[in-house]
């Protein structure tokens, strides 16, 4: 059978012109639909697909690209992302090799906070019964920021002004960029392994949500829940808000506040010591007070032991006297007794002789 003048394409020159059909008019092209069967292997590729009511298309994210993403794919969200269509030559699919993706209606960068607070609550890191109190008069501080911004400028001056002997030790690290997390939370690590620090400042000064966002990052939030060393978190202004300040042992509105939480003024001190001293004058002058009374009151229940001495000594002159006059009434009786027994005693004597008397006369 002879087939018509016309190219016979294999199935491999096939795909091949298709891929490149695909690639050339569908550069670049931006899609919104919904993700579903999310995949990420031990290669750190991405693999999703990208549907809508009526059809789909499978997409990946490669590794390189997957790094830079803020937030997680997950089944169900709604996204728009951006990407090249391409062709995998082996199965004769085509796909979407996407460099960009953002949620519908909600920012990258606010979901991956999101996501991340929802995951860190889970397992515990913001429990307020984790949290420990900073040390009362803290003789080294760690801070952990950039040597030249204006955050360590502003407490070294707080530091200054209250306590000019307290120690301080700065790791500098960046505070804004693809490795500052990194760098961050290697400081954090390395102020732990230095002996006697006693509470460890991690400080920077505003800027934008993609400025701070380092201070959002998971690595960040671990190494501060990692910590031995109680850690305050100073991030940017008031109004900034980051996962670190979730995490620390105690957040400051500014690095500025950040310093005087951490180092107590020297007047502040003198007027608590002064409180407390007048607080305990006070109490002892109450204690005395009370004592005072209470010994009045027993004072006022004792007799004079002069008094108590007379009443005793008549006491026991009337007993004598009673005495006195009951052994002399006793004697009279007795002495009459013995009387009346003498009295009888020799009536009975005089009887006994007379009868004697009388047998012997009649023997005779």
């Amino acid at each position: 059978m002879e087939y018509p003048a016309q190219k016979i394409f294999t199935i491999s020159e096939l795909t091949r012109e298709i891929k490149t059909l695909l690639e050339t008019n569908l550069y670049y092209v931006w899609v919104e639909g919904e993700i579903s069967n999310v995949r990420s292997p031990i290669s750190g590729h991405i693999y999703l697909t990208l549907k809508d009511e009526a059809a789909q298309i499978k997409a990946v994210v490669f590794k390189g690209q997957a790094r830079f993403m803020k937030f997680k794919p997950a089944d169900g969200l709604h996204v728009i992302c951006r990407g090249m269509v391409s062709v995998y030559k082996e199965r004769g699919e085509y796909q979407l090799i996407l460099d960009y993706i953002e949620p519908k209606g909600i920012g990258a960068l606010q979901l991956a906070l999101q996501q991340l607070k929802e995951k860190l609550a889970k397992e515990g890191f913001c429990d307020e019964a984790r949290k420990r109190p900073l040390p009362l008069f803290p003789k080294k501080i760690g801070i952990v920021t950039s040597p030249t911004g204006a955050a360590i400028r502003d407490i070294l001056k707080v530091f200054e002004r209250r306590f000019a002997d307290v120690a301080v030790l700065i790791y500098p690290v960046r505070v804004q960029g693809i490795e500052s997390a990194k760098e961050i939370s290697q400081g954090i690590g390395g102020l732990n392994g230095i002996p006697e620090i006693d509470v460890i400042i991690i400080a920077r000064g505003g800027g934008s949500q993609e400025d701070l966002w380092a201070f959002n990052e998971e690595a960040v939030a671990r190494a501060i829940y990692n910590s031995k060393i109680p850690v305050v978190s100073a991030v940017g202004h008031e109004i900034d808000f980051t996962i670190a300040d979730m995490v620390a042992d105690l957040r400051a509105p500014t690095p500025s506040a950040a310093a005087e939480m951490v180092i107590r003024s020297k007047q502040e001190l003198k007027e608590k010591v002064a409180a407390a001293a007048f607080q305990l004058t006070s109490c002892l002058r109450n204690i005395i007070s009370g004592k005072k009374i209470f010994l009045h009151r027993l004072e006022r229940g004792l007799i004079d032991p002069s008094r108590r001495l007379k009443e005793i000594r008549l006491r026991v002159g009337d007993m004598a006297d009673r005495l006195a006059t009951a052994m002399s009434h006793s004697l009279e009786i007795t002495k009459k007794d013995c009387r009346h027994l003498a009295v009888q005693g020799s009536s009975h004597l005089w009887q006994c002789c007379a009868i004697q008397r009388m047998r012997l006369q009649a023997m005779m």
